[in-house]
């Protein structure tokens, strides 16, 4: 049986399944990244991050290393905010401690509260699998009768998709989707299965399989026909800036001839949620401009390079 006490979100993917699935009432904290649905910014925040997302990518990537090597958190938990909010269900994940609060330091702390909450886990690799984690979130909170409506909803508008690609018989682009520029990382995970469901051909990384560093020569070797800048946490605007930055480099000049394109990886690729969806649409209207409406202002575009 459920429990159907507060909820804290430690996860900003996991709060939009959580508002998704129609138990928004019970959402009583969120992580300091909550930006989605507006309201959610209304709600105590408890964790913060030693990351100041404000500098260059290579500063974040040096801060991420020191941190790592020197075994400190990235991310801090306001525990006295969360015991006394008293939840019964705590929403973290297990698959990147860049990205979240560590599951161990989760749990320790769910275990020490004068009610033990219930700690669920998510720790989805492919896009199939972000999609089940609202089943099982769902079985979890009682929502079960609601997941129908929500699940089937976002499988309808994927299908959409392909079936517009499978009718225009539409080639499809070779894409590379980096997900840092300094260093250059390779998206991995679910993003190389939104770029096949976009209509795409991803040709560094490989569905499930964690982001890898590669090298400008990689990249070039991969022959790629797109390049879609989609820098974790970032904005559209921040991600703009990351593209042209990069091409300015002398060592990718080969690749000012490429189609150039950003996304808002913030809100549409690095999140394992429901809009995972909306990043496939996006994807979809950035390879395939000619078979569907225009892209919706802030989500994704072509970058120029003046």
């Amino acid at each position: 049986m459920a429990n159907l006490g507060p909820i804290v979100s430690l996860l900003p993917a996991a709060t939009e399944m959580i508002v998704a699935l129609g138990a928004w009432e019970r959402l009583a904290g969120v992580t300091h990244e909550c930006d989605y649905p507006d309201a959610v910014r209304r709600l105590p925040r408890v964790t913060s991050s030693a990351l100041d997302s404000t500098v260059s990518a290579a500063a974040v990537d040096a801060a991420v290393r020191e941190a790592a090597a020197e075994s400190r958190p990235l991310f801090t938990l306001d525990e006295a905010t969360i015991r006394a909010l008293q939840p019964t269900v705590i929403v973290t994940q297990g698959l990147c401690e860049v990205c979240a609060v560590s599951d161990a330091e989760v749990r320790r702390l769910a275990a020490s509260l004068p009610s033990p909450a219930r700690v669920v886990s998510l720790g989805a690799r492919t896009f199939d699998a972000v999609l089940d984690s609202m089943l099982e979130l769902a079985a979890v909170l009682g929502r079960d009768g609601a997941t129908g409506e929500a699940y089937l909803g976002l499988q309808v508008r994927i299908r959409r998709v392909h079936e517009t690609l499978k009718a225009a018989r539409a080639p499809r682009p070779r894409v590379v989707v980096l997900e840092w520029t300094d260093p250059v990382f390779a998206a991995g995970h679910w993003v190389p299965d939104m770029v096949r469901r976009a209509g795409g051909i991803d040709v560094l990384g490989a569905p499930g399989e964690h982001s890898r560093a590669r090298s400008v020569d990689e990249v070039r070797a991969a022959a790629p026909d797109l390049l879609l800048i989609a820098p974790c946490g970032y904005s559209l605007p921040r991600a703009v800036v990351e593209a042209r930055e990069l091409l300015a480099r002398p060592a990718w000049e080969w690749a000012r001839g490429l189609r150039l394109t950003a996304i808002d990886g913030n809100a549409l690729t690095s999140r394992p949620g429901p809009r995972v969806v909306d990043g496939v649409e996006v994807m979809a209207r950035l390879f395939h401009p000619d078979l569907f409406t225009p892209i919706a202002p802030g989500r994704g575009t072509v970058v120029s390079l003046v």
